[in-house]
């Protein structure tokens, strides 16, 4: 009904078959059981799990040609879990989780500082959890580094390291409002700027959950990262210069998502071959 007032053209259909999906360009997959207040991603895995697998299977037969942009909890595992059920090419399946991330660092720097969100350049890196990496120094404030707004006292590490904090906590902090479901308008949008990215041929740098192939020093697992989208997926895996501390803390989420991975490799001893 706000289509009207928002003044764009669009036709919706409801299905529960998988066959009216066939030869869809894009795929965005949220199915799964959302979080409830106290319930960390993970507690999701063996839940969700089962519902990737068959979510896979039914792309795999009607849609092997979609790009498919994975929402699913806990995520970085899901999208790992769903490139295996449905055998796609690693760059056509990503999961939504920089962006989303981000664009909370984002939010909430721009509560703190008093500037429009839109002047703030931010990236997250890593797993999408508890370990996930914000990163101040490749932050900008009106095209001004973060770091250096810190030396001048208009932010003080403290408060920094809480807006890191509540960084990571903001999935919990909108399943502790709402107590019977978790974030879905700010997913929906981050999953419709990759889906955008991939349509238009952007060729646009954003954080997402990528396959990693030797990047970083990380091979076969998906992760946190800058990419490249474009007509071909995910183009390019862009390699920023961590230092050692930003380094110390991203191999930390690598290490949390692979933990994950074995503890649903376990569930599902498919998954390891």
């Amino acid at each position: 009904q706000s289509s009207s007032v928002d003044g764009f053209n669009v036709k919706f259909s409801g299905t529960d078959n998988y066959e009216d999906i066939k030869n869809s360009d894009v795929i965005i997959v949220t199915a799964g059981v959302p979080r409830k207040p106290g319930m960390s991603r993970d507690d999701l895995l063996g839940i969700n799990l089962k519902i990737i697998k068959q979510v896979a299977e039914g792309i795999k037969q009607h849609a092997p040609n979609a790009f498919v942009i994975c929402i699913t909890n806990p995520l970085d595992v899901m999208v790992m879990a769903f490139q295996k059920y449905s055998n796609l090419p690693s760059n056509k399946v990503v999961g939504m989780a920089g962006i989303l991330d981000s664009s909370r660092f984002k939010l909430f720097l721009s509560l703190e500082l008093n500037v429009p969100v839109k002047e703030i350049e931010a990236m997250v890196m890593g797993g999408h959890g508890d370990t996930m990496v914000p990163l101040p120094r490749f932050t900008k404030v009106s095209g001004k580094p973060l770091l250096e707004l810190v030396k001048e006292g208009k932010l003080s590490n403290d408060r920094l390291e809480k807006i890191n904090q509540r960084t990571r906590d903001g999935g919990a902090e909108i399943v502790k409002f709402l107590e019977k479901g978790s974030a879905f308008y700010a997913p929906a949008a981050s999953g419709v700027e990759m889906a955008s990215a991939y349509l238009n041929d952007r060729k646009k740098m954003l954080p997402c959950a990528a396959y990693l192939s030797g990047e970083y020093g990380i091979e076969g697992i998906y992760a946190g990262v800058p990419v490249i989208i474009g007509k071909n997926g995910v183009e390019k895996i862009e390699e920023i210069s961590l230092d050692d501390n930003e380094k110390k803390e991203f191999m930390n989420s690598i290490d949390s998502v692979k933990k994950l991975w074995e503890a649903a490799s376990n569930i599902d001893p498919s998954l390891s071959k």
